[in-house]
């Protein structure tokens, strides 16, 4: 008797994440095509012989122009592509492994088509945006490969809204806690309800510096006065300093998270202008050298 058929559905390696399945997509084939690519025109380079020099304007520099402006015309529509989801060999996931192989060998199709001549003009500022958008393409491949394990493990279970409830919540305890407090405690109460806790713009949320955060010298105040008082089992400022103490590490995880949500997305605002810049300087690039040609 036959046994069972297994299940289409392939289970990922140990420590594989959703993230990197494009990277290994199809046994790593477009990987290979853009190595041997890179390869055979690397090869070709060292043993087709062009007088005086290669360059971008021997017939060989154009042949590989014209091969690398197709591929970033071609890689470009990824941003369209993702609008339209499906299976196959034209999958997103397929669509998108290419995307990366083949980038990366655009260093190697646009630094020969240079013939390693570079200078203060247009020809040579599209190969530093075309450079840009791929190093910025790389950040990103890496980031979205290590960091969504750390931003689940962070997460606890809890979705950004629920942890923003919880601080709330928090922050609705304290406030009727500090009710009984004597004037200048309840004031380092107040200041903390009163600071928002994911001020400071871009950078600090991407460095996760925040030495300043009102709630922490709040707290370490308030506990500096509950250490030369008597614990009489009811002292409110007790339950304000367990309440600040959930709150720091509230705050705590909530940074951790939109830290490592900004490390996610920062490359996007790099990638994408970059990749409009890119384009407009290989339009004037191949403008002024047909004009001049």
């Amino acid at each position: 008797m036959a046994t069972r058929a297994s299940s289409t559905h392939t289970p990922r390696a140990k420590g594989e994440t959703l993230h990197d399945g494009f990277l290994r997509h199809a046994g790593f084939r477009w990987a290979k095509i853009a190595g041997g690519l890179s390869l055979l025109l690397v090869v070709s380079y060292a043993l087709i012989d062009i007088t005086p020099r290669h360059n971008g304007g021997s017939w060989y520099g154009y042949t590989l122009g014209t091969i690398g402006v197709g591929l970033i015309l071609w890689l470009t529509a990824l941003g369209l592509r993702k609008r339209a989801m499906t299976t196959g060999r034209w999958s997103l996931k397929a669509w998108t492994s290419a995307h990366v192989y083949l980038g990366l060998s655009l260093i190697v199709i646009g630094t020969l088509h240079t013939g390693f001549q570079f200078g203060w003009n247009v020809h040579t500022l599209a190969y530093g945006l075309m450079m840009l958008v791929i190093l910025s393409g790389l950040y990103g491949i890496t980031v979205y490969t290590v960091l969504p394990r750390a931003l689940s493990s962070n997460r606890s279970e809890m979705t950004q809204g629920q942890m923003l409830d919880a601080l709330r919540a928090i922050d609705r305890q304290l406030h009727d806690a500090a009710q009984p407090l004597a004037q200048e405690d309840a004031a380092l109460v107040r200041m903390s309800l009163d600071q928002d806790p994911f001020g400071g713009g871009l950078w600090r949320r991407l460095t996760g510096n925040h030495r300043d955060c009102v709630t922490t010298q709040a707290h370490r105040e308030l506990r500096r006065a509950t250490s030369t008082r008597p614990n009489l089992g009811n002292d409110p400022l007790e339950k304000v300093d367990a309440l600040l103490d959930r709150k720091e590490a509230m705050l705590a995880q909530l940074r951790r998270h939109l830290r490592l949500r900004a490390l996610l997305e920062i490359w996007l605002y790099v990638h994408v202008p970059a990749t409009f810049a890119l384009l407009a300087a290989l339009t004037a690039h191949i403008v002024s050298v047909f004009f001049y040609w």
